[in-house]
Parts: C-alpha cells; structure tokens; sequence
C-alpha cells in the first residue's frame, strides 16, 4: 500500500487543500502597461536617487527564480521561439553560467537550499514519499535553519520576497517569520487548490482504499484542466502578510485570479525598490510561473511563437526588464547583484506545455542533466564583466557568495561555497563536485567534467525505470553532455576516483529524518 501512495505522492503537483475564502486587507496595484513597456521616470528623477544612494557601500541583492524553467527555454540558452530580450541582455551585459546546479530535480528541497546554502539531505526539507510540502502542512520550514534572509537582515539590509515560497503555509513557517520584512506571493505551487477536486487527505485515503478506478476518473479531470486552464478550476491562495512592530500582519485572497500572478508580483518587487533606494535592500522574486497550469495576463496570450508556455516565459521577461527599469530610475543598478535562474528542470510530463531541456537528458524530477542544470545569468553593471562561464556552480552557493560579497559570516552554509572570485574574474570557481539526490537518496555525482549514475530513474510514469547500476554509469559532461554514451569500462580510474569523493562526501553529512514524509507518516498512523 505504501508503495501505491509514494508513486503517486512523488507528483507534487497533483494534490489540492481547501482554504477559507478570505478578503484581502491590503490591496496590492496591478503593474501599469508602460512600466511592462519598461518605461521609467524622469531622467532627472534618477539623477536626484543616485545622489542619495551614492554612500550605499554593500551591494543590494536581487535574486529572480523561475519555477519549472528549462534550460532551452531562453533565447540565450538556445530556444530558437521564446523571444527573451530582457533576460539575454543580462546573459550579454554579465555572465552565462552553463553548468550551474540546483540541490534537487524539484520545488520545495531546491528552494530551501537556495535560502540555506544547505543540501536538502542535511536540513530534512526533502521528501522520499511525498517529494515537496503540500497545502496545511502542519510542519514547514523548521525554525533551526537560518535563511539568506535573516543573515543579511543582520547587516541592515531591507528584505522582501514577491513570489511562491512553497516552504510550509502554517504561520510559524512563513516568509516573514524567517527573515523577509514582507512578502505578497502563493504559498505553494499555483496547482495545488483544485475547484471541485478531492484535498491531500481525501485522497491519501482513497490511495489507502484501493479504489484505482475512481482515482483514475480524478486524474483524468485533472489533465483535461491541465491541457486547457481556466480560471475557476482552481482556487489559489494570494498571501499578503508583513512584519509589525507588534507582530505580523496577515492576510489571503482566495481565490486569485493567476493571469495577473506574474504582474502583481513584479509591480510589488519594483515598488519595493522604489520604497528602499536608499539602504540596501535583498530582493527575492521567485515567479510561480512558467509551473502549470500556465496563467498569463492578456496582453500576452497568443503573443509568443512558442505557445502557451511561451507568452508566459516572455511576461517573466518582460518582468526582468522592469525590475531592471526600477533599479535604473532609482538611481541602484551599478550597486545591484542580479540574479536569474531557474528551480529545476521542465515538467516534461506536461509535453509542449512543459518546457524543454534543450539538449540535455530528461527533467524535472530526475537526476540527469535536465533535471537539475539550469540556466543562471549574473548580473552587476561595472563589476562584473561579460563573459560565457562553464566553471561548476550551484544555487546552493548564493548564501556564501552573497554573504562574502557584504562583508558577512557565511557559517551557517555548511554545503555552499564562494562564488565571488569567479564572479569577479580573479579566480576559477571552488566548486568542483555536485552530488546528485533525488529525495533522500544519492543517485549520481560529478567530479570536473566527470558524471557518475549510481541509479537511474525518470520521473513521474515516464521511462526509463529505476535501475540500479551495479557498474555505475560513467559520462564525460563537457563531450556528451546529453549523457548518451557510457565510458566506465573504459575509465576505470575516474570511476574510482569519484566513488573516493563520494565516500569523502558522505564522511562529512548526516542524513536528517525527512520533514515531508512526516506528514504522511502521521496520516497512515493506526487512530
């Protein structure tokens, strides 16, 4: 039975909590058409805000992170339809990182290791049954791990985050409650409040029934209104919620309507910019998009060649050229680290709304290539030069190389490293391993150019099969980076090499009890 119930919880999409329909106390202003037309102030404006940001010694932090985002899915990372001008301005003005790594092939554990600088496996935010948090999670990001957030709040800076969080809905696990000063965003993934649709529990239970047809007519409801999205089949949940001098302010608008998603959180990103011009501030935009069910707005439906998928990445791009715009107009942009880049890997199982990989192996949810490289731009007017780098580097490492970068205590990043010399081109990068986990469980491992399969999987029905390698796969990323061609036998010696570092790496980490599965683990409890 509990084999039933993980195959269908490792999909963490397919589940949906009811909320309580609440009406907003603060009403948050939908984006203007001419700041989407990355229209500006007054050049005189700009002028008068670079006067008075001009003493700002640390640099303000601006980190945008796409949810499902391929990496083929960006003109600058080959996609030949999807017109991304904004973002390949970024890709041309500062660095293309070729080989820059997520902690895990899917939404909740990538994320926290983005806010932590630690690997999933070691803080418990991972899940080998249910894969990421899902709607009423009673538990949610533990108040033991300390969040990029909270770090720099401690060097003065302002922190906001517009986006999902997907990281525990409870109150104690809140953005505000770990280190944003404020956040207007989804608490999870834009599919996890179906109209009509049985809830998490519901359907543990009937999982635990045994009733395969009934579960089957669900799932078959579900991709219908996957395949042609409307508003009212979901009822996704809008947080606005803020730090008080006597607390927190909370408060949901439910539903929401998601074609406006990508613009509310751009005009709350930009007027938070506006709003702290003058004290450096660490801004989090973490889209809900281009996640299915796609939602835009309807200035871009049917504009992109692309499709669907494709007018949404290109409002995210439009998006980047307005915070790009507000950082101008305030007078910020030479002062401002910009990062782009994407959660995981490309639904696949979604086809051609799903995104592409380009030319690597699989996607989401997997731990070949597509799965877990994902396009990264950097970004910094005069500091960072224009350069395609292919050094080795991971999410997981922008708490110790933002921490570096204002003159802080990157301690508590027990698993990231400093990107800054590479950034500023006075070294290579440090990193030269990734390991590879799917849930809780090290599936592969690079060393250089050099990836190792202990395990092989696809995701979410699609082949191939799990299988464990007995003669680990051996494959050479830079000459076959579609991991086509296996040369173990041949380089017996690289082999050994990385089982070393693998023995090296585990020697140093302590598997943490999975925070996700807990949940589950007190559902099928006996009563």
């Amino acid at each position: 039975m509990l084999k039933h119930i993980t195959r269908l919880f490792r999909g963490e999409e397919m589940q949906v909590m009811n909320y309580r329909r609440l009406l907003p106390t603060v009403w948050l202003g939908f984006l203007s058409a001419s700041l989407l037309a990355g229209c500006g102030g007054s050049p005189e404006k700009s002028v008068d805000v670079a006067r008075n940001t001009a003493a700002v010694a640390k640099p303000n932090v601006v980190i945008m992170f796409a949810d499902d985002l391929g990496y083929g899915d960006l003109g600058s990372f080959g996609h030949p339809y999807i017109r991304t001008p904004n973002i390949d301005t970024l890709a041309a003005e500062g660095q293309r990182w070729t080989d820059f790594y997520v902690a895990a092939p899917v939404c909740s554990p990538s994320r926290a290791a983005l806010l932590t600088g630690r690997l999933p496996v070691r803080s418990g935010l991972y899940g080998n049954a249910i894969r990421v948090f899902f709607p009423d999670e009673p538990g949610g990001f533990p108040d033991t791990e300390v969040t990029l957030a909270e770090a720099l709040k401690e060097h003065g800076y302002a922190t906001g985050m517009f986006g999902k969080w997907h990281l525990g809905d409870a109150p104690h696990a809140l953005p505000t409650r770990h280190g944003f000063d404020e956040w207007v965003g989804v608490p999870y993934s834009n599919d996890m409040n179906w109209v009509g649709e049985p809830d998490f529990e519901a359907l543990v239970k009937l999982n635990m029934s045994g009733d395969l047809e009934q579960r089957a007519a669900i799932y078959a409801r579900r991709a219908a209104k996957y395949a042609a999205p409307e508003k009212e089949h979901f009822a996704a949940p809008l947080f606005f919620s803020k730090v008080t001098p006597d607390g927190f302010e909370d408060s949901v608008e439910q539903p929401t309507d998601q074609t406006l998603l990508t613009q509310r959180a751009t005009a709350a990103a930009t007027d938070f910019i506006q709003r702290h011009a003058d004290k450096p501030f660490f801004l989090y935009l973490p889209y809900s998009m281009p996640h299915t069910p796609l939602f835009r707005s309807e200035a871009f439906a049917g504009r992109s060649l692309g499709g669907r998928y494709g007018d949404v990445v290109e409002e995210i791009d439009v998006s980047v050229g307005a915070v790009r715009e507000a950082l101008t107009q305030a007078g910020v942009l030479e002062n401002t680290l910009i990062v782009f880049t994407s959660d995981n890997g490309p639904w696949l199982f979604m086809r051609e709304e799903g995104g592409l990989s380009g030319l690597l192996r699989d996607g989401k949810g997997t731990t070949f290539e597509g799965g877990v490289r994902v396009p990264a731009v950097f970004s910094w007017p005069g500091t960072i030069a224009p350069e395609v780098v292919s050094d080795i580097g991971s999410a997981m490492d922008l708490f110790s190389t933002v921490m570096t970068l204002v003159g802080g205590d990157a301690a508590s990043a027990t698993d990231g490293l400093d990107l800054s010399p590479r950034l500023l081109g006075s070294a290579p990068s440090p990193r030269n391993e990734m390991p590879y986990y799917r849930g809780g469980v090290l599936y592969a491992y690079r060393k250089g150019p050099w990836k190792l399969h202990f395990i092989t999987e696809g995701a979410y029905g699609l082949a191939p099969a799990k299988q464990e390698h007995t003669v680990p796969q051996l494959f050479h990323l830079q000459r076959d980076p579609a991991e086509r061609f296996d040369v173990a036998l041949s380089h017996p010696e690289v082999v050994s090499d990385i089982q070393a570092a693998v023995t090296a790496h585990r020697e140093g980490l302590t598997i943490a009890p999975s925070l996700f599965d807990a949940r589950l683990a007190a559902l099928m409890a006996p009563q």
